[in-house]
């Protein structure tokens, strides 16, 4: 039976809420904020998410790859010259820790370890040095055994293959994310921009857009098709690429190519080519108007066929070659384009 109410306890004041109970009423619109911020980030894009948590950079990779270090990189291993190129341009030349074999750019780099090939890179010089990052050329199936190994390992690999400029500026960008640098980076992109547009007013007048064919080996003929960072640079130059495939590396006979008769014949010399055959020891090529017209270009493959900073400097080589008319008499200033 409940006891019956008094006068008194009528009069008694009303329990006090007790701590729990004061605490829980602050809590819930703290949980409520938290939420909200929580949903809020996780709309966001990937890279935006990155520069709001500075010390867990997280990117997107080109494979497809959501890659997330526990700090900004330090500590970079290139398993493909170009990224060196990219770090160095960034001003960030002294977080590459290890170059491969082949890699001289920047010539600083001659004095790292040597951890072998960029497709079979040795893991346990690797190991040794204790990378926070690692990045690798994507697009070949060595180069995902090489990752599948070394992720193994505990290093995170970071996969890039940008085959245009627009794909390269964004690879930059990423770059700038991982190692806490995008200022760096968007002043690298920038610069590289302003040099391209320079190119392109000198150029914009032209009446024709030469047809390009671009040697990337011979003998066992092969040119660059429309996916290489080639075919960017003949278009930025005032090109058009002979090969419309749309792949990075296409086969071909000498049939095909006399067939297609570009108007401008370039070819490389590097790794890919490292003694090409003289142009007048290649009968068959006599009858090509490029050869008839004495429209042949030889250039440095690491320029023209590695993306990195040099493939601006690619484009202007190219343009002054393609378009002589549109340079002669003129300073051409990377900045304003060709003038007076």
């Amino acid at each position: 039976m409940a006891e019956p109410r008094t006068a008194t306890s009528l009069l008694r004041p009303a329990p006090r809420p007790g701590r729990h109970t004061s605490i829980t009423r602050l809590m819930i619109p703290v949980l409520m904020l938290i939420g909200l911020l929580a949903a809020f980030v996780l709309t966001m894009p990937v890279s935006l998410r990155a520069e709001t948590a500075p010390n867990r950079p997280s990117i997107v990779d080109d494979a497809g790859r959501t890659i997330t270090l526990n700090a900004p990189a330090r500590r970079i291993i290139a398993l493909y010259g170009g990224f060196n190129e990219i770090l160095a341009s960034m001003g960030l030349e002294d977080r590459i820790i290890a170059r491969t074999k082949a890699d001289t750019q920047p010539a600083s780099i001659a004095a790292l370890p040597s951890i072998g090939t960029h497709m079979r890179p040795n893991t346990e010089i690797i190991t040794a040095l204790g990378p926070d990052c690692i990045l690798q050329l994507g697009g070949r199936k060595q180069a995902s055994e090489t990752q599948q190994i070394l992720e193994s390992l505990g290093f995170p690999v970071v996969f890039f293959q940008p085959s245009s400029f627009a794909e390269l500026f964004d690879v930059i960008r990423r770059i700038g994310v991982l190692t806490d640098s995008p200022q760096a980076a968007q002043a690298l992109v920038a610069g590289m921009e302003k040099r391209l547009d320079a190119v392109a007013r000198a150029v914009a007048h032209e009446p024709a857009r030469p047809t390009v064919f671009f040697e990337v080996r011979y003998p066992n003929l092969l040119g660059a098709g429309v996916r290489s960072i080639v075919s960017d640079i003949v278009t930025h130059a005032g090109g058009t690429n002979v090969l419309a495939n749309d792949m990075k590396l296409v086969r071909l006979s000498e049939e095909e190519l006399i067939r297609l008769d570009p108007q401008v014949y370039v070819m490389q010399t590097g790794p890919m080519n490292p003694t090409p055959v003289p142009m007048h020891e290649r009968v068959h090529f006599a009858t090509l108007r490029a050869v008839k017209d004495g429209r042949l270009l030889t250039v440095d493959e690491h320029a023209f066929s590695r993306p990195g900073p040099r493939a601006v400097d690619a484009v202007e080589e190219l343009a002054k070659f393609l378009h002589p008319q549109a340079f002669a008499g003129t300073a051409f200033d990377i900045n304003q384009g060709a003038r007076p």
